[in-house]
């Protein structure tokens, strides 16, 4: 396929009151080596934050343990003045000196999390706040309704979930309207294929993380390529292509910090798919 005007063609979906493209911007990558710390050159990082919304990315997604605080602070710089773009945060993970994800949904420290994402992306209200992961040492009620009162005060405009089973999500509607859920989910892990029917039938939007894994890839790599190759495209192109066939409320955040694997990846968006070949690759893994 041709990149030679790439902008973002993907399909546009309603997260709360605001439009975006479905085709949105995953920045943990743009933190240091393992995600900690700063990248070598911050000049770059934000320029492919900048390049990204250019293409047409309305949609960007973060964390506050992305550094920690790199990756908000980067997008805060290089996006925090603009309008024209969705910031996607969350909370409720931290990071050990080994470098292991650790669930933290203690209501206090989420409500000052908030105040510190708030400072770091440079603005007064997080437009999508997310609950990271259920946090086995505290009430997964407790955290969530952490989050609801958090948009009651205005601090956030919507509210998502991460990690999540369909029972976690269906108790965590009781508390607050769930805009979008993220969960691992791609080519060949469909492990959260149940969360995903659920949001299909309630117009959540669904945040695939992971969605262009390498190794999964690999997985069903012999008809990805063989659909690559008559589309003369990349296997992540495919990949990507696959999941804005795959379901309408489905909303892929593909990380770089590499300008041309940005443009690439939103040149995937321009890729139609035959439906006999959305077909081939989603029984691929089955």
């Amino acid at each position: 396929m041709s990149d030679d005007t790439i902008e973002n063609e993907s399909d546009t979906i309603e997260i709360g009151d605001t439009t975006v493209h479905r085709l949105g911007f995953g920045a943990m990558r743009l933190c240091g080596e393992k995600i900690i710390g700063a990248p070598d050159d911050e000049e770059t990082a934000r320029e492919v934050l900048e390049r990204a919304v250019d293409l047409g990315v309305d949609l960007v997604d973060t964390a506050d343990s992305y550094g920690p605080g790199v990756s908000e602070r980067l997008i805060g710089e290089a996006l925090g003045d603009r309008d024209d773009v969705l910031v996607a945060t969350k909370a409720g993970l931290l990071r050990n000196s080994d470098g292991d994800w650790l669930a933290h949904g203690d209501p206090d420290y989420i409500r000052n999390q908030v105040l510190a994402s708030l400072d770091r992306l440079r603005t007064d209200t997080i437009d999508l706040y997310q609950f990271h992961r259920p946090d086995p040492d505290t009430d997964f009620e407790d955290s969530v309704q952490t989050f609801a009162e958090l948009k009651d005060d205005g601090f956030v405009r919507e509210v998502g979930l991460s990690n999540v089973s369909v029972e976690q999500l269906e108790t965590a509607r009781e508390h607050v309207d769930v805009a979008t859920v993220q969960n691992r989910y791609n080519l060949a892990d469909r492990s959260s294929a149940d969360v995903l029917e659920v949001c299909e039938e309630n117009d959540i939007g669904f945040i695939p993380w992971a969605p262009i894994d390498a190794d999964d890839i690999d997985e069903v790599g012999d008809t990805v390529d063989e659909i690559a190759d008559a589309h003369d495209a990349t296997r992540r192109q495919v990949a990507l292509a696959w999941h804005l066939q795959h379901s309408d409320v489905v909303l892929p955040i593909p990380g770089t910090s590499n300008p041309e694997h940005l443009e690439s990846n939103v040149a995937a968006s321009q890729l139609s798919l035959e439906d006999e070949e959305v077909t081939r690759l989603t029984e691929a893994s089955e």
